[in-house]
């Protein structure tokens, strides 16, 4: 009942990792939305606004009102507060995961490894591949299957040259 338990909040835990990194994700692209709005804004002797309202000019030409760039701002800073606190939030919840399943298999292991090339050097040179000893076997079935299609093949040609010349040995004799 203990192990059942540790497993449900485990995988509660990682529903909740993933819901973190969607808000994450979310509230990122919020962040560049408004900077792109902050960047985009007025330019000089845009026809609205009102005359009566101070006026700020951004070091990229953008005319803001200091109200609208203050609201803005505001927003900008409270949204990156939010993000900083999902990433702790996110960083809580990957640490318990890892404590929750500390006395699992390293992950490595649990997924079956198949390297296409060579050309990757990898310390993991020790632990079974069980996908990679499958493809060889699959691999030699291949070639075994593809020698034996060869040969019947050839079997296949002499007995068609056969044919030919018994054939042609009767057409002779009529």
């Amino acid at each position: 009942a203990q192990q059942a338990a540790r497993e449900v909040n485990t995988a509660s835990l990682c529903r909740i990792g993933q819901e973190t990194v969607q808000d994450i994700v979310y509230r990122t692209m919020e962040i560049f939305q408004l900077l792109r709005n902050m960047q985009v804004g007025r330019k000089e002797g845009s026809a609205h606004g009102r005359a009566w309202r101070k006026r700020d000019k951004l070091p990229n030409g953008v005319t803001y009102h200091t109200g609208t760039y203050q609201d803005r701002l505001a927003k900008l800073q409270d949204h990156l507060r939010q993000l900083s606190i999902l990433f702790r939030k996110l960083r809580l919840v990957y640490d318990k995961c890892n404590e929750n399943c500390g006395g699992m298999d390293p992950i490595p292991q649990l997924i079956p490894y198949v390297e296409e090339d060579g050309s990757k050097n990898d310390d993991r040179a020790g632990p079974p591949r069980f996908a990679s000893e499958e493809r060889r076997e699959i691999a030699e079935v291949n070639k075994k299957l593809k020698q034996k299609n060869q040969q019947l093949k050839q079997i296949m040609d002499q007995l068609r040259n056969l044919i030919w010349d018994i054939n042609a040995m009767l057409a002779m004799r009529n």
